[in-house]
């Protein structure tokens, strides 16, 4: 398994990684925003994603997003190939994603939100702790990313403060980084 940031040569998979996020909302049955290609490749170019290979096959990425200057900072956007999930892959793929937040912007929340018990459980392993929306950035370029996502419906009637999501920040800036191993 290798797992490195993404570079400008691995813009040709941000298709496949497009269509990686539609079928996972599927399967999930839950609320997964949707991403464009040209939005994936720019992260890509911009050295703030991770990308996962198990036997030189494309298994899995991550990405970062950046809110008020900054201060906030999204570990968004794990899919794992569907062959490889259940392994450990997503775990590693998180804790590369988190560390490469930590080392770009030392001084930020990390944060994101999910319906999946299992991002929770390594959120919560790496040390994030479950908050109300309202601890989370109010940038309305993060909110209208929810706008793709089946829940939309949800988080805005309850004024952003509700959806099915669980809002998870970590803010421990004096913490070490997360183990090899979690």
């Amino acid at each position: 398994m290798t797992i490195r940031v993404a570079t400008a040569a691995d813009a040709q998979y941000a298709d496949l990684l497009c269509q990686w996020y539609i079928e996972s909302a599927k399967q999930r049955g839950t609320g997964i925003a949707k991403r464009e290609p040209e939005y994936v490749k720019a992260k890509m170019l911009q050295g703030n994603a991770v990308i996962a290979f198990v036997d030189d096959k494309l298994a899995g990425f991550c990405y970062i997003e950046t809110f008020e200057s900054g201060k906030f900072v999204a570990n968004s956007g794990l899919v794992v190939n569907t062959e490889l999930r259940k392994h450990g892959l997503g775990r590693a793929i998180k804790r590369e994603i988190f560390r490469l937040s930590r080392t770009k912007y030392p001084d930020a929340k990390i944060f994101g939100i999910t319906t999946s018990l299992a991002v929770m459980k390594i959120n919560s392993d790496l040390g994030y702790k479950p908050v109300t929306f309202s601890e989370l950035t109010t940038s309305e370029d993060f909110w209208k990313g929810c706008k793709s996502c089946k829940n939309f419906g949800i988080l805005t009637e309850n004024e952003r403060k509700i959806c099915l999501c669980t809002g998870m920040v970590y803010d421990d800036i004096t913490a070490p980084p997360p183990p090899e191993e979690l």
